[in-house]
């Protein structure tokens, strides 16, 4: 009987530093997730752009498909690669990051590109030639995922550096995994909000009961359109944005401080001249920087790809284009 409560005992001493563990795990993680907020405001600011022009019955649809992709970058692709590159390659990690922060100024600065040049060869969603709306579908939920996973990229690793050194790999993962659920589904729910308010605004002109009910939904019609448009705008600058914050970071990880000291500079000049607002100032003023060095190079970036990578991409999948 005294070896049963014996061991009931180390049964509950196990269980409390366990318990213990999951605090510190579920601590971990929302201070993680907190430090990859920025990231997370242009991953819902990009988001929507992809479920426009789509019927009102595949919207969510859409937005599930794409929430499904981004768990999978996240927790099939993306949390091991983070683990073992920390642990084996730690000096890989700010390459691949410059890498997915070109491919980020480049789908940016194509679609301003485009807006300027509407007849160019690159243009925003490649509508097949046989007007087939599942295979457009297809492609818009590629291109989301595609972007996602750069975007996650950067959610996980910012994760990641923000949790505590030394720790056991599997507390690693674990607060890793909560970021990356967690993250996805406010970003996700959010995006779905936003892109069916419209149809709870005709739902509430149709059914209201009180006149300032059916007033609020014909406001929320009337002003969605404009909405979703200033957000496809936002999703466009805030990749823009990131992938020039990313390379320059980046750079100057690598030994080139130059460009990034350039506008840390200036970013404290201007606060220092309005200190009433510094902290707001200094972060416009890098980001206004950020995104200027972004779209000039993925304007740079756009003859590369269209005359040298796309071809190449082409020639390895056996077509004319691979873009």
């Amino acid at each position: 009987m005294s070896g049963l409560l014996a061991l009931l005992d180390d049964v509950a001493g196990i269980a409390k530093i366990a318990a213990a563990s999951v605090d510190d795990v579920a601590g971990q993680a929302a201070k993680a997730g907190a430090k990859a907020a920025g990231a997370v405001i242009d991953d819902a600011a990009v988001t929507p752009k992809y479920v426009h022009g789509f019927a009102a019955a595949r919207e969510l649809p859409i937005v599930g498909k794409i929430a499904l992709g981004s768990i999978r970058n996240k927790l099939v692709f993306l949390l091991p690669a983070a683990l073992l590159l920390s642990a084996f390659a730690p000096w890989a990690v700010t390459p691949l990051l410059m890498l997915g922060g070109a491919y980020l100024c480049f789908e940016g600065a194509e679609k301003v590109w485009h807006l300027f040049h509407p007849a160019a060869p690159y243009a925003d969603g490649h509508v097949d030639s046989a007007g087939d709306p599942g295979h457009l579908e297809a492609e818009k939920v590629s291109g989301a995922v595609k972007t996602d996973f750069i975007l996650s990229a950067e959610i996980m690793t910012i994760a990641l550096a923000a949790l505590p050194a030394g720790q056991p790999v599997w507390m690693q993962a674990m607060a890793l995994a909560i970021v990356a659920v967690g993250i996805t589904a406010v970003v996700y729910g959010g995006v779905a909000l936003i892109v069916k308010a419209d149809d709870v605004g005709l739902w509430l002109a149709r059914v209201g009961r009180l006149s300032a009910t059916r007033a609020l939904g014909r406001g929320i019609v009337a002003i969605m359109p404009g909405f979703l448009s200033g957000l496809m705008a936002v999703g466009t600058a805030a990749m823009i944005w990131v992938g020039g914050s990313i390379l320059l970071h980046g750079a100057a990880e690598l030994g080139w401080h130059a460009p990034y000291d350039w506008i840390h500079h200036q970013a404290e000049a201007a606060a220092q001249a309005l200190p009433q607002a510094e902290g707001l100032v200094a972060w416009g003023v890098t980001a206004f920087f950020d995104g200027v060095f972004g779209l000039a190079f993925g304007l740079a970036l756009i003859p590369v790809v269209a005359r040298v990578i796309d071809p190449l991409i082409g020639a390895l999948r056996g077509k004319p284009g691979g873009h």
